[in-house]
């Protein structure tokens, strides 16, 4: 039974999706479509367009996966309907799937020009404004054939293995997914219609007080009045006449919809947005096209509604449709000039935060915001990232150097366990920047202002009493498509509707700047924006992340060498190579790519770009080098190179000399019990015949570094099987089985080195273990063919230590993580992330783990029959996800890590910096004196290069790297005539006066982790 309540809302239901949506376009008639297909790369638009051409009826079927079909509609309007608005109906067979999941399409005039984009929830076409009535008319449609690798409107699991994502293996002819060219989709809908404007208003009207209704208390006086005020309008309503009755259903409705809000009523700042993942299920070369249909969209809107503001928030997109799009960006430019069109964001993508480089994400920031800048004059003030997973706590400071005031993301609202507690608040990072920030209430960047958004918005607000503000970023996402005009007539009616919060359209800047002003005293959140879910990212598709890694490294190896060299020998500074090998490396560090939460076809086309940039690196280094080691050595003499912050073994930090000595490697020993021992008389590392250390032993502090009874570099199995977004988590029930890998197939002594060899299932893993003279170090090189599906492979080491926190590198510093779970924060941290080293420590003693490749890691403690405590640090080395890549991470990978026994915080940072930049010789004879140095060791230099300005000024990045202050001297290895302290894009900071030269360098004082950037004038 149902009341009459009930009833109501069942008919407006009903009769809006059923007959009166139907109605905007009741008039028809079926145009004349032909079409051509292409079956590999796009054509360009000019090529496209031309065809050839073939005829094509409705209801047939086209598109092989990630295939293109061009589209030719044409028709005639007909005499009889001069004077009405006449609309093109065209549905390439879309389904009920979100735009950008599958089919999509982008409109042209015969000559090339974009119109608008056609997908799920928006596809019509204007013909004409006004109909003189017997015009011809022609367009094309440039079709992509995307798979859908993911149905957000399954009515099951969305995330089923598929390999559509792989277009090689889609091309094979025994794919499973159905036969080479069978295609995907059928034309659903080519026709011309008069557009009834009154119609589409009215269902307008009662769509939005249908939401309305649906977010109001049940027994709330203004629903019982919109309910009462729907009912009368439906019965107005001639079903067999809809066109006719639409007038009069609309005054009905009139006084509901005029009725004006309260004045404490919520206040949303309604953005147009349009997340456009840079690659994810669909490779690189789409996301071209899909941003260009987006734009098209968004600009063609704005034609008609001059209220609307869009923000767009990833350079790279744009730049893209400069050089492959130009009458698209044309039109963004057109539109930026009336400050339409907004360019947020400040950087080159949006990228993944927590894996990405310090030196790496000021990059983001300076290619970005340089763009706005040359491109549009547009200074940027925000940082816009709603869908990174997770954000490390030196971002604040980086944005301040950079000029940013603000900082949005939505994705720490998807937090499991731990409800975020302010959507407004100030964001304060490691070295006490802070930057006013906000989470909309709104829990989504793919808002479309419908009742159940707004609704939501207010009610989960949680700073109310203290703030009444939030914005709404609307707007279909993820794989693009933007905002409707169905969504824009939304934004009108709820700008000020009782029941309602108040919508305005407005940029981030207006919401900021008002929000900030209201809201004073916001609280503060201190430290990482840890999110409690897409923790697998920091180890799906390893070879990804490796690729990342290593040219991260390279870039500091050849900006400093080619610093060096230009300033010692006139050498050209390789301006524009660099530029396009960090434009590729900033790409690919977007939040879906460097991850490992892509198709195959991505991750692919990433690795073969991390190899081209290694390959192009590698060449730069190697010149700079051998112009600097000067002529070869007769007598077969090296020069030796040190990229690293620190000195080693002789070899200044930054600087090079000939080399003396080579270093040499500790020999392996026979120990009691069939056990092989590596001992340099610092440490004594015991190995059994299983192939694990059974000790650790640090010989100067007389100190075992693991826990009694234990066993370290264990490698450890599990089942790796989450709920939901396979390369995308890792649930903490996976702890709950695990496989200790303590049989070997082999323990042998291979010169300086023990070599393991285990098998396990149908993968194999060698690790070879070696000490240095003179090091605190154990190297583990390790190669594995993995062949697991659905695991993940981690290394384990149970120390003997009581340390209540880890530490971790992140992006200039590091953090430290409790290693208890007493509250439900803690326990959430399950999984976390370190850069080059995680270390653990007692007051006097500590270990580290250095790697050269893994970010996910965990730690945890428990209290022995002794009383002791062990705590054990996991290196997480493989995942096996089998979506969206059913193939992720099959096959050969090598990775490094280490153990350092005896360490310091200071230890742990020298260590993961000389993990990650090994020594480079070069034949020749001369010694390099460092281009800079400092004289504080807690005091890293992060980058040395040019300016980017091409004046042949110095530019050096540092920062205090142990968390206290420290005052050092940067020395100049070359006459120095000025000093000045300058933001991240090089320009000096206003309010610092210009630092003391001396006749040793330039006098710095830093805070704890802070950062500064010097530009260096050479005299002369």
């Amino acid at each position: 039974m149902h009341d009459d309540r009930t009833l109501t809302e069942r008919r407006l239901a009903r009769v809006l999706d059923q007959r009166l949506r139907p109605a905007v376009h009741a008039r028809c008639l079926p145009l004349e479509v032909s079409a051509h297909h292409i079956a590999g790369e796009p054509l360009p638009v000019d090529e496209g367009i031309a065809g050839p051409y073939k005829p094509i009826d409705t209801g047939a079927h086209w598109g092989p996966a990630w295939s293109t079909s061009w589209f030719r509609i044409r028709g005639t309007i007909p005499a009889d309907w001069a004077g009405e608005r006449v609309e093109a109906v065209l549905d390439l067979g879309f389904g009920t799937t979100q735009p950008g999941f599958s089919a999509e399409g982008l409109v042209y005039r015969a000559g090339g020009t974009p119109v608008k984009a056609l997908n799920p929830r928006n596809s019509w076409l204007l013909i004409a404004e006004r109909a003189l009535g017997g015009e011809d008319f022609e367009f094309h449609v440039e079709a992509a054939a995307n798979p859908l690798i993911f149905d957000s409107a399954a009515a099951g699991d969305p995330f089923v293995p598929t390999r559509a994502g792989d277009v090689a293996s889609w091309l094979r002819a025994d794919n499973p997914a159905g036969p080479v060219g069978e295609p995907l989709y059928r034309l659903t809908r080519m026709d011309l219609a008069v557009f009834d404007e009154t119609v589409w208003e009215l269902v307008q009207d009662l769509d939005v007080l249908s939401g309305l209704m649906h977010q109001l208390p049940e027994d709330s006086t203004r629903r019982s009045q919109i309910r009462t005020t729907v009912s009368r309008a439906l019965d107005a309503i001639d079903l067999q006449d809809i066109s006719g009755t639409a007038a009069q259903a609309r005054a009905l409705l009139s006084l509901a919809l005029s009725a004006p809000a309260h004045a404490s009523a919520h206040r949303v700042s309604a953005v147009g947005h349009a997340h456009i993942d840079t690659a994810w299920l669909w490779p690189v070369r789409e996301t071209v096209r899909k941003a260009a249909r987006t734009v098209s969209n968004v600009t063609a809107l704005m034609d008609d509604h001059p209220d609307f503001r869009f923000v767009m928030s990833q350079a790279q997109q744009l730049a893209w449709l400069k050089e492959l799009r130009p009458e698209v960006y044309a039109r963004v430019r057109q539109k930026v000039a009336t400050g339409q069109f907004l360019p947020t964001g400040s950087l080159w993508v949006e990228p993944d935060t927590n894996l990405s480089g310090g030196e790496s994400l000021v990059r983001q920031f300076v290619h970005g915001k340089r763009f706005y800048l040359e491109e549009f004059g547009v200074e940027t003030r925000d940082m816009w990232l709603p869908d990174t997973f997770g954000y490390n706590a030196a971002l604040p400071q980086l944005m301040k150097l950079a000029g940013i005031d603000w900082f949005l993301t939505q994705k720490i609202s998807w937090n499991t366990t731990n409800a975020f507690p302010h959507h407004t608040f100030w964001w304060e990072g490691i070295d006490g920047s802070r930057v006013f920030s906000h989470i909309p209430p709104v829990d989504s960047y793919n808002g479309d202002l419908s009742g159940a958004d707004i609704g939501h918005t207010e009610r989960n607000f949680r700073d109310k009493g203290s703030a009444n503000r939030s914005l709404v970023p609307f707007g279909y996402g993820d794989g693009g498509g933007g905002p409707t005009r169905e969504m824009l007539a939304r934004a009108e009616r709820l700008a000020d509707l009782e029941g309602s919060a108040k919508v305005e359209m407005e940029g981030p800047a207006d919401f900021f700047t008002k929000a900030q002003q209201e809201y004073v005293d916001a609280p503060v959140w201190v430290g990482e924006l840890y999110l409690e879910l897409h923790r697998g990212t920091l180890t799906s598709q390893l070879a990804t992340k490796q690729g990342n890694r290593r040219c991260e490294h390279l870039l500091r190896e050849a900006e400093l060498w080619c610093a060096t060299a230009a300033v010692r020998t006139g050498e050209p500074y390789p301006y524009a190579a660099l530029d396009r090998v960090w434009k590729s490396v900033l790409l690919h560090q977007f939040h879906d790519i460097l991850p490992g939460s892509s198709i195959a076809w991505v991750h692919r086309e990433t690795e073969e770009a991390h190899q081209e940039a290694a390959r192009e690196l590698n060449a730069i280094i190697g010149a700079a080098q051998r112009a600097l080691a000067g002529p070869p050595a007769t007598d077969g003499g090296e020069v030796v190179f040190n990229a690293a912050p620190h000195s080693r073994e002789g070899v200044p930090a930054l600087g090079a000399v000939p080399r003396t000595t080579a270093p040499r490697a500790t020999p392996v020993r026979a120990g009691r019990d069939g056990s092989l021992v590596l001992d340099n008389g610092l440490v004594r590392i015991t190995v059994d015949a299983r192939g694990l250390i059974t000790s650790a032993y640090d010989l100067t502090a007389e100190r075992e570094a693991l826990a009694p009874g234990t066993v370290g570099n264990l490698l450890q199995l599990h089942q790796d099987f989450p709920n939901q977004w396979d390369a995308w988590d890792v649930d903490a029930f996976y702890r709950n089985t695990v496989h200790d890998l303590t049989r070997a197939d082999t323990v042998t002594a291979d010169g300086d080195a023990i070599e393991v060899v285990r098998t396990v299932n149908r993968s194999r893993i060698r690790q070879r273990l070696s000490l240095g003279e003179g090091a605190r170090r154990l190297d583990i090189d390790t190669t594995v063919d993995w062949r697991e599906r659905e695991k993940i492979l981690k290394a384990a080491f149970p120390f003997d230590l009581r340390a209540g926190h880890s530490t971790s590198e992140i992006p200039f510093g590091h953090v430290q993580r409790p290693t208890h779970s007493n509250t439900s924060w803690d326990a959430a941290r399950f999984e976390i992330c370190a850069h080059r080293f995680l270390h653990l420590a007692e007051p006097g003693w500590g270990t580290a783990l250095v790697n050269d490749s893994t970010y996910g890691h965990d730690v945890t403690h428990d209290v022995r029959p002794d009383g002791g405590t062990t705590t054990t640090a996991r290196l997480s080395l493989l995942r096996a996800p089998l979506f969206p890549d059913p193939e992720a991470d099959q096959g050969e990978h090598r990775l490094r890590y280490g153990l350092v026994i005896g360490a310091d915080i200071g230890d742990a940072v020298r260590e993961g910096y000389g993990f990650n930049l090994a020594e480079r010789a070069v034949s020749g004879t001369a010694a390099i004196a460092p281009l800079v140095g400092v004289d504080h060791a807690g005091v890293v230099i992060e980058a040395v290069k040019l300016a980017d300005d091409g004046s042949g000024d110095v530019i050096v990045r540092l920062y205090e790297s142990l968390g206290g202050r420290a005052k050092t001297t940067l020395r100049a290895g070359f006459p120095l005539a000025t000093a000045t302290m300058t933001d991240l894009l090089e320009r000096p900071l206003a309010d610092e006066p210009e630092p003391a030269v001396t006749t040793d360098g330039v006098v710095i004082a830093l805070r704890p982790f802070q950062i500064v950037t010097v530009r260096l004038l050479p005299r002369g």
